[in-house]
């Protein structure tokens, strides 16, 4: 399994690359975090590129590069709950010009003449109150179900990222006919979201470093740079390291993907944990390089640590998939 780019992938990189910097700069981030700016249009801008036609597991690699420079971006969209969480447990009820978002736990579906009744309560959904689908996991299996039925109740939470949108969804009742009761591979869809979790916490912790470097070679203390202090040089190599670990086994649960290869388990469960591992160096050391400016709202850096530190907590920390590959490697 080669685990470098080929010509195409660096270009669709490159491709990528300059298009977000062109349509989602820093500035429009803090337009949405300050002043509520819609990111409406640029989510249509991502659907009128075709970008949310990677759904297919064929595509896995190439949206992880996508997801890549989104998350260094801070994309403000609901591009990754739609490709990642919704997409993966739809399947081929997928349409790539509507945001969907999941429901993985909370919901119970029972069985009535006409079809199912889904009940409970979903917290912190990404995407909750901007999707217009939802699917719905349960024992039962997995629903589809319109974000705009009258039973369907969606509240934003306030949360520390201004520009991530997470939510509880409650279904008081939702009746769904059996043509909306899909059977998919849960798991592989799972498998899905921590990659592209983790990819994205890798854009972002990117990002830090790349804001870290600027700020220490410009940044004079003595006479000369910061950068030029062996400590400061050490924590950059610290953060470098971890960023590469972390984008080397992300990139390589995509492959799995790709490839249906049944270690794409353990690869996701591995991409996670380092992903949780590397943004809590990078996050500190990133901060530190900072100084007290670190802390200021003025400083986009902000915008990047939060978005690192909210991938964290959203599909389970690092010592949670820790513990996953210590069982697997356990029983053998």
């Amino acid at each position: 399994m080669l685990l470098e780019l080929d010509a195409d992938q660096r270009l669709w990189q490159e491709t990528v690359r300059d298009a977000v910097a062109k349509q989602c700069p820093a500035s429009l981030v803090r337009d949405v975090a300050e002043a509520g700016a819609d990111a409406e249009p640029l989510w249509k801008t991502y659907v009128g590129a075709g970008w949310t036609e990677l759904a297919d597991p064929e595509n896995a690699v190439e949206l992880a590069i996508l997801l890549e420079e989104l998350g260094r971006a801070t994309d403000p969209t609901p591009f990754l709950a739609t490709l990642t969480q919704f997409a993966p447990l739809v399947g081929d009820r997928f349409d790539p010009q509507r945001a969907g978002a999941a429901l993985l736990d909370g919901i119970s579906a029972h069985r009535d003449v006409d079809g199912w009744i889904l009940t409970g309560t979903c917290r912190h959904v990404l995407d909750a109150d901007r999707a217009e689908r939802f699917a719905v996991v349960t024992a039962a299996g997995v629903f589809v179900v319109d974000a705009d039925d009258p039973a369907v109740v969606t509240r934003r939470a306030d949360v520390f990222d201004p520009v991530l949108h997470v939510g509880e969804v409650s279904l008081v009742g939702v009746h769904v006919d059996d043509a909306d009761r899909l059977e998919v591979d849960a798991q592989r869809a799972h498998h899905v979201a921590l990659t592209g979790m983790a990819i994205t916490m890798v854009g972002a912790c990117q990002r830090i470093l790349d804001l870290a470097l600027d700020h220490v070679k410009n940044r004079q203390q003595f006479g000369v740079p910061i950068g030029s202090f062996q400590a400061v040089q050490h924590k950059a190599a610290d953060m470098h390291v971890a960023i590469e670990r972390a984008r080397a086994l992300s990139y390589f649960a995509a492959l799995t993907i790709a490839a249906d290869d049944p270690r794409r388990r353990l690869a996701a469960a591995m991409a996670k944990a380092s992903a949780g591992e590397c943004q809590s160096l990078v996050f500190r050391h990133g901060l530190q390089l900072f100084g007290a400016m670190g802390f200021t709202w003025e400083n986009d850096l902000q915008f990047a640590l939060k978005r690192a530190k909210a991938g964290e907590h959203m599909l389970g920390g690092a010592a949670e998939h820790r513990a996953v590959i210590a069982a697997e490697y356990g029983t053998c």
